[in-house]
């Protein structure tokens, strides 16, 4: 359905359900009954509720478009999204889409079009209850490993660190001694001026 026919259908429900209030007290209805030629032998409140309820389902539903489509399907050949891909089978789906668009299929109906024609893999989707069970394990088994990881690492460089102080701190000056504390005393004194 093009979007001038939406327009049109959307104008003539509003239309028509302006029209309905004015013929309420009527005998004969010019409703949606009366306008087929058709009188009824009701009135008031009846004539309204018989003559309407036909008409609910005019409202526009949404319907596919083949942009949106794109981005939720696969290519059958390599792999990618449809709307990334150049593939002559690619293509050949687009078209096949197009087709059930055209129909009036809703976005529903084509992907179950699509997946009876190319197969499952076409939604790019893996099954639920595998994924489920690993979006949930993989990213707390990284968190754990990698907690464990760095509390390792922190324990192992602090047992390397403590003995080599150690075995350092005995066996180091506690400063500059002779010549050496004479020139850093001088310099130091040079600064100070």
């Amino acid at each position: 359905m093009t979007r001038l026919a939406a327009l049109a259908t959307v104008a003539l429900t509003a239309v028509l359900l302006l029209a309905g209030p004015a013929t309420q007290g009527s005998a004969e209805t010019t409703g949606p009954t009366g306008a087929l030629g058709a009188s009824q032998n009701t009135t008031g409140s009846e004539e309204w509720a018989e003559g309407w309820t036909g008409y609910a389902p005019l409202a526009v539903a949404p319907q596919a478009n083949l942009p949106d489509l794109e981005d939720e399907v696969m290519c059958p050949i390599c792999g990618t999204l449809l709307g990334l891909s150049q593939a002559p089978a690619a293509d050949r789906q687009r078209i096949f889409m197009r087709k059930l668009i055209a129909e009036g299929k809703d976005e529903q109906e084509i992907k179950d079009a699509l997946v009876a024609e190319y197969g499952p893999q076409v939604l790019g989707m893996p099954d639920d209850e595998r994924v489920n069970f690993w979006v949930y394990v993989v990213p707390l088994a990284g968190l754990i490993l990698g907690a464990v990881g760095v509390l390792w690492a922190g324990l192992k460089w602090r047992r390397t660190k403590a003995p080599a102080a150690a075995a350092a701190g005995a066996s180091a000056p506690a400063g500059p001694s002779g010549a050496d504390a004479a020139r850093l005393d001088r310099e130091l004194d040079d600064y100070d001026r």
